[in-house]
C-alpha cells in the first residue's frame, strides 16, 4: 500500500477541494447572473421620450431563441411607443386599454402598445453562445424612479424562460428577474436643449447617468465570486501556517 500522506498536507488537500468547490459554484451563479435579459437606456428621462434597449442572451447549449415577448404593464405604459425593425425576425403588437387617461402630443390617450412580441424566421434566432437586441422607442416615461418590463424568452425545442419575478430591494435578486430600467430624473425642455413636444437630447451628465439595466457585472454572482476567492487564499495561509507551525513542533 502507498504510504498515506503527513497529516498536514491531507488537511491542505481537504480544505483546497472544499474551497475549489465553492469557487466552482460560485463561478456558476456569476455566470448565470450575466445572462439574464436585460434592458438600458443612454436617454430615458421621466416625462421625456427615449430608446429602450432589451438585450438578450441565449442561455441554451442545445436550442436558439426563436422568440422574445415583452410586456408594458400601465405603469410602465408610454403613450407613444414605435419598434425597431430587425433583420430576421417579425414583430407583432398587442394593444390595451388604459384605465387612467396619458396625455401624448397634447391630447389624451386612453390605449397603449401592451405587448410587444419580436418572432425569428424559419431557421433562424439567437444561436447557443450569441446575443441579440431589440430596440423601442417611445415617450414620454411616466414620473417614476423605475419601470418594469415583464418578458418572456422562448427556445426553439419549446421551453421558455420567463423573465418576470419582481426584484425588491433588501432582498435577494431572484432567479428570473424582470427586466427594470432606471430612469434619470424629469428634465425641462430648456435643460434637454428640446422642442416643445418633449423630444430632445440630453446633456452629457445626464447621458452618462441613464446608462442602466436589470443588472450589473458587481451583482450577486460577482459578490459571490469574490467572496469565494477570498475564502480559498485565507484557506491556504491558515493551512500553510498550521504545517509550519508543525514542522517546527517536531525540530524541536
Amino acid at each position: 500500500m502507498p504510504p498515506s500522506l503527513p497529516r498536514p498536507l491531507a488537511r491542505l488537500g481537504v480544505v483546497v477541494l472544499a474551497l475549489l468547490t465553492a469557487l466552482a459554484a460560485a463561478l456558476a451563479g456569476a455566470g448565470s447572473a450575466a445572462a439574464h435579459v436585460g434592458v438600458s437606456s443612454t436617454d430615458a428621462a421621466a416625462g421625456g421620450f427615449g430608446k429602450l434597449t432589451f438585450r438578450v442572451p441565449n442561455e441554451s447549449d442545445t436550442a436558439s431563441t426563436v422568440a422574445l415577448r415583452i410586456s408594458i404593464p400601465e405603469e410602465s405604459a408610454l403613450a407613444s411607443l414605435q419598434v425597431q425593425p430587425v433583420p430576421g425576425w417579425t414583430v407583432t403588437t398587442t394593444t390595451s386599454d388604459l384605465q387612467t387617461p396619458l396625455e401624448g402630443h397634447g391630447e389624451q390617450v386612453t390605449s397603449h402598445v401592451s405587448v410587444v412580441e419580436f418572432r425569428a424566421e424559419d431557421g433562424g434566432g439567437i444561436r447557443p453562445g450569441e446575443f441579440q437586441e431589440f430596440a423601442l422607442s417611445g415617450g414620454p416615461f411616466p414620473d417614476r424612479a423605475q419601470l418594469a418590463f415583464p418578458a418572456v424568452q422562448t427556445y426553439g425545442d419549446g421551453t421558455e424562460a420567463a423573465w418576470i419575478e419582481p426584484t425588491v430591494e433588501g432582498r435577494a435578486e431572484p432567479e428570473r428577474p424582470a427586466p427594470v430600467l432606471t430612469l434619470t430624473a424629469a428634465a425641462t425642455a430648456a435643460d434637454a436643449g428640446g422642442d416643445a413636444a418633449g423630444h430632445g437630447t440630453t446633456t452629457a451628465t445626464d447621458t452618462a447617468a441613464a446608462g442602466t439595466t436589470s443588472h450589473t457585472d458587481a451583482g450577486p454572482g460577482a459578490l459571490a465570486l469574490l467572496v469565494a476567492i477570498a475564502a480559498l487564499f485565507t484557506g491556504l495561509a491558515g493551512v500553510v501556517l498550521g504545517w509550519r507551525a508543525g514542522r517546527r513542533t517536531v525540530s524541536s
